[in-house]
């Protein structure tokens, strides 16, 4: 097996930090390889998958990016070439033998693969990949870079072997009851995670692993979704990660509140309007609907739409024509649409209060998102997730174990929002102490 001793590695600049982007949905993966580049004094950053790592490059630019042999929401390989194409300055490692163009090596590659190598030597868990991903570890397992293409026999001398993947002993006899089922379920939750649930959906209950598994099935296409659930919910995460896995990805995302404006001003905001089509209409605009054009357009909370509007609404589901307030030329625009309430709009329909043929235009899919209390077994999992994502900005803090009771007592009826804010909130009390506790655990008004 080559190695890079250290002495051969490339001096640390001390006035500049150099930033790495380590991308992987197995956490065990990314904490190690974290702490052997933080130790060689990079700044990393993480992504669970393919779109948070484009998001994170977008807003860091980083150095390097190391990506793992497999992605839980995008194709690898188009990732990667994508990737290059928009970032050909970012020195790009890939893990497990998957290749991407051709491009220099960075200054700091031989340092990347000592770390990559440090970090895999010392992690004798199980890759998190699905069975058709990952398979059992051979004397031909190789790590690659995106300068190596997969080796050939005059590209050996270019591949470090990669070490023989194991699996963890069995608990021994003497280990708790608690500590192994804590293991066992961690290791199942690991692989549900990474086979079949969304970066952005976070949680291994079964009704969310249904909310990713519908996602998938009726993402690239462009029938009309309505997605059902509480407030807090997360049904805007359900509407982007349709858009996101869409053939409409690199086309707008154009989202709008239809309770969160006035009836008077919805239509306008809407379908756009003329200059001089009503009193303040100094200067045309294009409305919502146009500025969605090749993309997704959601429609939040559609149930508070008023009737006069769901008629103009569904003579452009029907059409794909729209026609600005105050003018007479009809335009043709491509959207697909994407509807969100937290009412039971099929129940709205019998009353009246909500056009019948609209929803069956609008609900061709139906998506339900659950509520907290109908996966609660995902609370640590969430609360890991929220104190991570606060780490970004300020040191990470840690919940204690009466914090967590106290939590997992509580009914949230504001859902995954109402966790968010909470912890948030128990963030700024616990000021400068790097552990939340019981007392900053404040639910606010939502305790009676």
């Amino acid at each position: 097996m080559q190695t890079f001793p250290l002495s051969a590695l490339p001096p640390v600049s001390r006035n500049r930090q150099r930033t790495a982007l380590v991308t992987s949905a197995d956490r065990n993966f990314r904490q190690r390889l974290c702490e052997v580049l933080t130790g060689l004094r990079w700044q990393v950053r993480e992504a669970e998958g393919g779109a948070q790592a484009w998001a994170e490059a977008q807003a860091t630019v980083p150095e390097a990016i190391i990506v793992d042999s497999w992605l839980p929401d995008l194709d690898l390989a188009e990732f990667l070439a994508d990737f290059r194409g928009s970032f050909p300055q970012v020195d790009l490692i890939t893990a497990g033998g998957s290749s991407a163009q051709e491009s220099p090596r960075g200054p700091y590659r031989q340092e990347l693969l000592h770390a990559l190598r440090r970090s895999q030597d010392t992690d004798t868990a199980v890759w998190s990949a699905p069975p058709a991903v990952l398979k059992p570890a051979s004397p031909t397992s190789r790590i690659h870079t995106d300068a190596w293409p997969v080796p050939s026999r005059s590209t050996e001398s270019h591949v470090i072997s990669m070490p023989q993947i194991q699996v963890p002993a069995p608990q021994k006899a003497a280990s708790s009851v608690t500590g192994a089922s804590r293991s066992s379920q961690s290791a199942k939750n690991s692989d549900v995670s990474n086979t079949e649930r969304l970066p952005e959906l976070i949680g291994n209950a079964p009704c969310m692993i249904e909310v990713s598994r519908r996602i998938r099935l009726v993402a690239p296409r462009s029938t009309p979704v309505l997605i059902e659930g509480p407030t807090g919910s997360g049904k805007e995460l359900v509407a982007e990660a349709l858009h996101r896995l869409s053939t409409r990805s690199r086309k707008p995302f154009v989202a709008i509140n239809c309770a969160a404006i006035p009836e008077a001003l919805l239509e306008a905001e809407l379908f756009g309007h003329t200059r001089g089509a009503f009193t303040g209409a100094v200067q045309g605009r294009v409305g919502r609907i146009e500025a969605a054009d090749g993309g997704t357009l959601f429609l939040d909370e559609i149930g508070e739409m008023p009737l006069s509007l769901q008629a103009k609404l569904l003579r452009f589901v029907e059409s794909g024509e729209l026609q600005r307030v105050g003018d007479n030329e009809t335009l043709k625009v491509d959207v697909r649409i994407v509807a969100a309430t937290h009412q039971a709009l099929a129940q709205h329909t019998q009353s009246g209060s909500f056009r019948a043929d609209l929803y069956y235009r609008l609900a061709v899919f139906l998506i339900r998102t659950p509520s907290l209390s109908d996966h609660a077994q995902d609370l640590t999992l969430l609360v890991d997730h929220f104190m991570q994502r606060m780490g970004r900005e300020a040191p990470v803090k840690r919940v204690d174990e009466q914090a967590m009771a106290k939590l997992a007592a509580h009914d949230w009826p504001g859902n995954v929002r109402e966790l968010e804010h909470v912890l948030e909130r128990g963030a700024i009390l616990a000021g400068d102490e790097s552990i939340l506790t019981a007392d900053e655990i404040d639910f606010g008004f939502a305790v009676n």
